[in-house]
């Protein structure tokens, strides 16, 4: 069997950097977007050269169609037809509704729920095609139960899951598979910045488990679902928060 490729958008960093490892690890050829902008991509991928992961990287503004577009159009020709999307890519802008300006809402639903969009659609029908593709969303548990402060944010996640649902009943036959993960708080960088006094008085004790989640564990997840195995699994939303939110 060839080579599978696999995407991940925002895989340059956090969950999305250990989603890239695991997937090598695992024997696909892997590629990450980064931001235009991002001035250490090729340091990037020096070091996870340098570790034994064989990765690549493609430049593309995620809210934007026709980047990605052009992105996919890259990928295939330098790389292969592409068998796994993990969208990954996200931002914050956290702040209460009453502060919130079009700009902050703007900014999140086009890079966390337009970018869905903007993959996906250029990498679906080859997947239907072929007869084989993973796509594998990734949310929060804030989609899932809301957070103060992120409006913006949880609105576009749980946005994600309806595309989910919906686009999973249309290839479900074609051997493609569409799901959801949504995990909590996760020791990112992104989560570590949180002030520890924060972190030990109102984050970890909602967390039944007692700790952060380690982004080794959602790969794992992320691993799972890329797989043959989980060929029965379609239109989930898995939830991989410490017992933190439970449905």
């Amino acid at each position: 069997m060839a080579q599978r490729v696999a995407v991940v958008t925002g895989g340059m960093g956090g969950l999305g950097e250990a989603i890239c490892i695991k997937l090598s690890k695992m024997g696909y050829k892997v590629v990450t977007t980064y931001s235009p902008g991002n001035t250490k991509a090729k340091e990037w991928l020096a070091d996870m050269k340098k570790n034994g992961y064989d990765c690549h990287a493609a430049p593309a503004d995620v809210a934007d169609f026709d980047a990605c577009a052009k992105a996919i159009k890259q990928i295939e020709a330098e790389v292969g037809p592409i068998d796994v999307l993990v969208n990954n890519a996200g931002i914050t802008r956290d702040m209460t509704f009453k502060k919130m300006g079009k700009t902050d809402w703007d900014a999140v639903m086009h890079t966390n729920l337009d970018s869905v969009f903007n993959m996906t659609k250029p990498v679906c029908d080859g997947m239907v095609e072929r007869g084989w593709g993973r796509i594998i969303n990734v949310s929060s548990v804030n989609g899932q139960k809301g957070a103060f402060g992120q409006t913006n944010y949880s609105a576009a996640k749980a946005g994600m899951h309806g595309f989910t649902k919906a686009l999973s009943l249309e290839v479900a036959k074609k051997g493609v598979t569409v799901n959801t993960i949504s995990p909590g708080y996760i020791g990112t960088k992104m989560v570590m910045a949180i002030p520890k006094e924060v972190l030990d008085s109102k984050i970890i004790p909602q967390i039944p488990i007692g700790r952060l989640g380690k982004p080794e564990e959602v790969a794992g997840l992320v691993a799972y679902l890329c797989s043959d195995e989980a060929a029965f699994v379609t239109g989930a939303n898995i939830a991989i928060n410490g017992g933190q939110h439970m449905q």
